[in-house]
This record gives C-alpha cells, structure tokens and sequence, in this order.
C-alpha cells in the first residue's frame, strides 16, 4: 500500500500522529504539508482569506502539487486531516486517477467559525469521511456520497505519557488547583471567570488567554509536550472540555489527558459517558457551573481519591482500549479496504 496524507507534519498535530503511525506499520507513506497552501505575505494573506471566503492564499498551487505528486507516485489513498486545502477539481482529478479519497474531520465545517464554501464543494468528492462528532452525521450523510464512519480522536504514547520522575520542589512548581489546556474561547472564558470567582486556583495554558484582561493573571503560555506531561500529572484537576460552537461531544484532551495520568473533570456528553464510563468511577461529570465548582472542591480536598481516579482512567483508555493514532490509522485503512465497514458507525 501507498498513502499520502495531507495534514500539518508537526509531532503534536494530527497529521503528524498519523505519517508516524503509518511509518511504525511499515506502510510506505508520505505527508504533503497543508500548511504551504498558507504561505505568503501576511497582508496579502489576510485580505484574500478575508475577501474569497476563507480561502488560503496558495491553495491553488497546493492543489496542483498535489496533483503533480500522485502523478509520479501513484498513491492507492489519500487521507487528509481537517479542513484540507483542497478544491472539488483537485479531488475529482484524483479520483479519475483511481484514489481512494478520506477525510479525519477534525473540526465542524457548519461551525461559523470554520465555514468555507470550497471546502464544502469538496467535501462530498471524498469516498470516506470519518468524523469524531456524532452531531455531524445526518449533513454529512445528506451528502449523498461519501461513506461516513464515527472516528474519535486519539492520543500518542510517545507524546502522551506519565512525566519523567519531578522533585517534591518541581512538583509544587507545576501545581495548581484547575488546570486547562486549550485556547481561549469565549464559552471557555466564562467557565474560567465562573472558577476563580469561586476562589480557586487557576493555571491556563494556550493562545489568547494573555488578551483577556480579567484572565491575563491565569495566563501562562503554550505548553509543549515536555511541560504538557508535568501540568497534567500535578495539576489537582483537569478540565476537560468540548468546543460548544463545533458541537463536540468529546474533544482531543479526552484522550491526551489520561494517557498522561491526570485526575479528570469533564463536560457531561453522550460520547464522554462512552470514553470514561459511569461517573465517578475513572472521571467526575459537570454540566453546570455550580456542578463543577462543587466537584472540582470534593475532589482537591481528597488526593488519595484523585490519584486512584488517574489510574482509573488511564487504565480505561491506554491499557484496556486501543486509543492510539495507530489503532485510528488501522481503522481508517481497513475502511477504505472494505466494501462494507461499519465498525465505528
């Protein structure tokens, strides 16, 4: 087999997981970085992303190096990895070519945020679309032709893993009460302002935090995997969140965050219940403000409880389920292997 994925190749994205897992299978793959379709001057970029309906700059000319790379190479499959700069006429050009077309849908595309008309022209050329919201199922079937398949995200173990040993000093250092990874969207901003209202101790780490004024205090950075490991595992709390805007019932920190071993509080979802099981039991469940903060104050005056909790739930989601960026790649392979695969619907 020969698969080209389309995606960003850095280690802590999804197209990234995926070229190292195709690598780790031994299947002869390459990754074409979407991120060349947005280079460019940063004015000139902006105004047409802004004027053509989100439309990156060079989207053309990545199209047609892609074009021109399946030309000599001659992939069987093409996966591509979120919103992929790729045009309806790029992708029936492949598909005349005889590939086999999948998307790893990692955002909602009816998000406001997220909508773009060429990206929507594309979405029904693909044969496969495999989508970790279930909110996204009766649009995307209504397409009419891609196959649709329930894929949720995953985790890494080399990225995702328990911290190398820590000092009882680094420890503290690496502390706080709440912990959140993620950037800062206003529905997120209010569950912030909702916490430290109630007095407790935060720690946010992500893009735009340090622009909000009232929050700016909180505000500590982007994490990299190295620092991303230790917060985690000394935080008292992990919150975990779904995007509201793009429907999610669960989100990529479902998975990153007990692979690390973190003691979890996560929004009450209909995918979250099948991740992690009863409440209580691997993680603890909130759907209001109120249910969070008194969740949130059970479980920082009871360690023993948050330490068995972590176990718990990194037992659930890396030793006893098969959760990697590999395991998604093999499920992703098989379905475009098969004529009739509905494991994940």
């Amino acid at each position: 087999m020969r698969l080209l994925i389309i995606g960003i190749p850095e280690a802590t994205h999804v197209g990234g997981h995926f070229i190292k897992a195709a690598q780790e299978l031994g299947i002869d793959a390459d990754l074409r970085d979407s991120n060349a379709a947005f280079a460019g001057p940063r004015l000139l970029r902006m105004a047409v992303w802004h004027l053509t309906g989100r439309r990156p700059l060079r989207m053309k000319t990545f199209g047609a190096d892609v074009i021109d790379y399946c030309r000599r190479h001659r992939p069987e499959i093409v996966l591509t990895t979120g919103q992929a700069p790729l045009e309806a006429r790029v992708m029936r050009t492949l598909r005349e070519m005889g590939m086999k077309l999948a998307n790893f849908l990692t955002d909602d595309p009816w998000n406001p945020r997220h909508r773009a008309s060429w990206f929507m022209e594309a979405l029904p050329c693909y044969d496969h679309i495999f989508t970790p919201r279930r909110a996204n199922f009766p649009e995307l079937e209504a397409l009419g032709g891609p196959r649709i398949h329930y894929l949720p995200f995953g985790y890494e173990p080399l990225i995702h893993h328990p911290p190398e040993p820590m000092t009882l000093e680094e420890q503290a250092l690496w502390s706080s009460d709440v912990l959140f990874i993620g950037g800062g969207d206003i529905e997120r901003a209010a569950v912030m302002r909702s916490l430290r209202d109630r007095g407790f101790k935060l720690s946010l780490w992500g893009g735009y935090w340090d622009r909000m004024s009232d929050l700016k205090a909180f505000a500590r950075g982007h994490a990299g995997p190295v620092e991303f490991r230790r917060l985690v595992a000394c935080a008292g709390v992990n919150l975990c969140l779904v995007r509201q805007a793009n429907r999610d019932g669960h989100s990529m920190r479902s998975f990153e965050l007990p692979a690390v071993g973190g003691c979890l509080v996560v929004e009450d979802t209909g995918e979250h219940r099948e991740i992690f099981g009863p409440d209580g039991e691997c993680v603890r469940y909130f759907s209001t403000m109120d249910d969070l903060a008194s969740v949130a104050g059970e479980l920082l005056a009871q360690p023993e409880r948050r330490r068995l909790m972590a176990e718990n739930v990194r037992q659930r989601v890396c030793l006893d389920g098969k959760n990697t960026y590999r395991d998604r790649l093999v499920s992703i392979l098989k379905a475009c292997d098969s004529s009739d695969c509905t494991e994940w619907r």
